[in-house]
Formats: C-alpha cells, sequence, structure tokens
C-alpha cells in the first residue's frame, strides 16, 4: 500500500490551500469558523487529546516533551478514533485542521507523526 501524505493546516487558511479530506483534530469547535464555512470531511473529536492533557500542557509549555508522551499514550488507549483516522489516511492524501497558531508545533503534529508511523508499519 502506497502512504498518502499528511498535511497540517489551520482551520482559519483559506479552503483551496489544502489537499484532500479535511479532518478536525481539535476537541473544541474553532471559535469564529461557521461549520457550514470549514468544508470538514470528519471531526476526529476522540483522537483529539483530553481537557485535562491540553490544559496541563498549556498551564507550562516547557512540558511539551512529557506532554507528547501522554498524548501518545492517550493514542494508544484509544484505538476505535485512531482507526478512524488511519481509515481516512489510507484512502488518500489528508490535512489535519487545528486551530492553533503554530501546527507543526502542536498536538496536530504529534498526531500526523504518529499516524504517519502506524501506517509505515502496515507496509
Amino acid at each position: 500500500m502506497t502512504a498518502h501524505p499528511i498535511y497540517l493546516a489551520r482551520v482559519y487558511d483559506p479552503l483551496d490551500s489544502t489537499t484532500g479530506a479535511r479532518l478536525l483534530a481539535d476537541r473544541l469547535w474553532p471559535r469564529g469558523v461557521a461549520k457550514a464555512d470549514l468544508g470538514l470531511s470528519a471531526w476526529l473529536k476522540g483522537a483529539a487529546p483530553s481537557d485535562g492533557l491540553r490544559r496541563w500542557l498549556h498551564a507550562d509549555l516547557g512540558r511539551w516533551n512529557e506532554f507528547t508522551t501522554r498524548y501518545r499514550a492517550q493514542l494508544d488507549a484509544t484505538p476505535e478514533a485512531v482507526e478512524a483516522c488511519l481509515d481516512w489516511c489510507r484512502h488518500g492524501p489528508v490535512t489535519l485542521l487545528t486551530a492553533v497558531r503554530d501546527p507543526e508545533h502542536s498536538h496536530a503534529a504529534v498526531l500526523k507523526d504518529y499516524l504517519s508511523e502506524r501506517l509505515s508499519l502496515e507496509g
């Protein structure tokens, strides 16, 4: 099976700046964005970090490395949510959307890496 690319983008980026399925990777709906305007393929709430983990990180951004470890453990513990993400990734390119200012340094980047690793194990 050929691996399809996984991209990151902000929900505030123009629709035409993304590729493939548009998957919201946040647990909370982004402020100021109408559902009709987002052009979502799916909302991956179950694959987003828990509210507690998200708040824990935001209290001290120096906890990034520990956050990554804890978030990956949460993903390991939610196989149904991860499988839903992987299904999208197996069928074509996807763009993981998030409201954070810097998607490359966010939970969405951790999710992207996690999914990429899982797909590479499939061969």
